[in-house]
């Protein structure tokens, strides 16, 4: 079953991963491979404006992909049986992954690197980048192939923790039993939200004291970010499809007013802290016993749970028209975002030769990129004439 609004919000994501690929690209914080050879770079009062304007949503918006895709995952299992499910996972997941660490992503580095004028062979760029097996911004959907596979594989548990099935102490009614013990029908109060607000933190604190923030490992599995990610889908699972129809009112705007009143102070904490310039302020934030790095973690726990929860609220209540045009492009979102990568790249090495700030062309490569993937997923999908699927 589609849902306009799941679908709207799956191509608003997307869009703007691309578009933020391209400006880190620019950025001297860093965080996508351009960076590691480009030209020219923001004005670090821009980049900074850049950070307080879109930096917080980077926080919570790829949670919220886990959240969407852990809103789908029972019923879907339930549906296929769990050999078939972990079967097409394998293939829709675990194929453009394959293909991106080993052949696709050391090739359109290697071109970036060239086209940089530093002369480094294809081998090299396969087996020399730190972490090994890097495969761009598949890292996404090979973690979520992990999670897929273990939520199938795990046996059927009768209830969850209290903390997901309790308001106030009195018990709400029993949902059906299903993976996990998590179904359709279990609803998603106050205190869940809370509850998997400081999960989150409290354990993306604790995985960071291990595997700081941007550090790498073998396959760019983002063990950094786990927390978040498995916290979301594990969120998303347990309100169901339920969940991706109605986000009820009371949370959605006890959501919004978490997300709008972080957001709005987050520059000026910032401002207080003497956090001006990312690039040489950011290190105590990744990770370790500091107080910068619980506070980063803590931001984190309540953006991704409540930004999460408020974007899907929000696109149920502002998108829920698809026309054929938005319907092809909720087709072509999973084509898009596989592909942006090596786009984003070709783009960017191809405009390297033209004398302009990163202010302009961090957003000719983001729009570029954007318009690029999206027609390429238009193509693929409709030319084997099969629609995607919101799970």
């Amino acid at each position: 079953m589609r849902l306009s609004a799941v679908d709207n919000l799956k191509v608003i994501l997307v869009a703007w991963v691309i578009g933020g690929h391209a400006l880190l690209g620019y950025a001297a914080i860093g965080g996508w491979p351009y960076d590691e050879v480009n030209e020219v770079t923001f004005h670090p009062g821009v980049e900074t404006v850049l950070a307080a304007l879109i930096g917080p949503s980077g926080l919570f918006f790829m949670g919220t992909f886990y959240f969407m895709a852990g809103i789908f995952t029972p019923g879907s299992i339930e549906r296929k049986g769990r050999q078939r499910f972990i079967a097409e996972r394998l293939v829709r997941l675990g194929t453009p992954w394959v293909v991106s660490a080993v052949v696709v992503w050391p090739t359109f580095v290697w071109i970036a690197y060239n086209g940089a004028g530093r002369d480094v062979s294809w081998w090299q760029a396969f087996t020399g980048r730190q972490p090994f097996l890097d495969s761009g911004s598949l890292w996404f959907v090979g973690v979520l192939l992990i999670f897929s596979i273990a939520i199938a594989l795990a046996p059927p548990i009768a209830s969850v923790v209290s903390v997901f099935g309790r308001e106030g102490g009195r018990k709400h009614s029993r949902p059906r039993p299903s993976l996990l013990g998590i179904g359709t029908e279990r609803t998603i109060t106050p205190r869940t939200v809370v509850g998997m607000t400081m999960i989150v933190a409290g354990t993306t604190f604790l995985t960071r004291l291990v595997f700081p923030a941007r550090s790498g490992q073998v396959g760019d599995l983002h063990l950094w970010w786990w927390p978040q990610c498995l916290g979301m889908l594990l969120l998303g699972a347990i309100g169901g499809h339920k969940l991706a129809e109605r986000v009820p009112d009371e949370i959605y705007r006890m959501t919004r007013n978490v997300v709008v009143g972080t957001i709005a102070v987050l520059p000026i904490a910032a401002a207080l802290m003497g956090v001006l310039d990312l690039a040489k302020n950011a290190e105590p934030f990744l990770g370790g016993l500091t107080w910068q790095a619980a506070t980063l973690a803590l931001i984190e726990g309540i953006l991704v749970v409540a930004g999460s929860l408020w974007l899907i609220g929000l696109a149920q209540r502002r998108l829920t028209r698809q026309g054929p045009f938005a319907e092809g492009l909720a087709r072509s979102a999973y084509v898009a975002f596989v592909v942006q990568g090596p786009i984003l790249l070709s783009l960017a090495t191809a405009l390297r030769p033209l004398h302009l700030p990163a202010e302009v062309k961090a957003p000719l490569v983001g729009a570029g990129a954007i318009a690029l993937s999206f027609a390429i997923g238009w193509f693929v999908t409709s030319r084997r004439g099969a629609s995607a699927r919101s799970s």
